[in-house]
């Protein structure tokens, strides 16, 4: 988890928003949209620059009774900086 911050936030340039035609979360950008799965909104949705990523890891494990989602987490905001949703 080197590269990701502590307390990981959705850049500016991205807007997180669930659009009722798809029935789906989407992250809006100036260029498109991005269509989520479900996991991934849910993530996404607590990345708000003061949740820690632990703190995110552990909010999840209660809300969804799972344990060991640690890598999976990791991965989503990995990939999500790779792309410049996250900050």
């Amino acid at each position: 988890m080197s590269t990701l911050p502590n307390q990981p936030k959705l850049s500016r340039r991205f807007r997180l928003q669930y659009e009722e035609a798809q029935s789906r979360w989407v992250l809006l950008y100036p260029e498109g949209m991005v269509q989520l799965n479900p996991s991934a909104a849910e993530i996404l949705q607590r990345c708000d620059g003061v949740r820690t990523f632990d703190g995110i890891v552990a909010e999840l494990e209660v809300a969804f009774n799972a344990q060991g989602i640690s890598p999976e987490v990791q991965a989503l905001l990995e990939e999500g900086q790779r792309r410049g949703w996250i900050d």
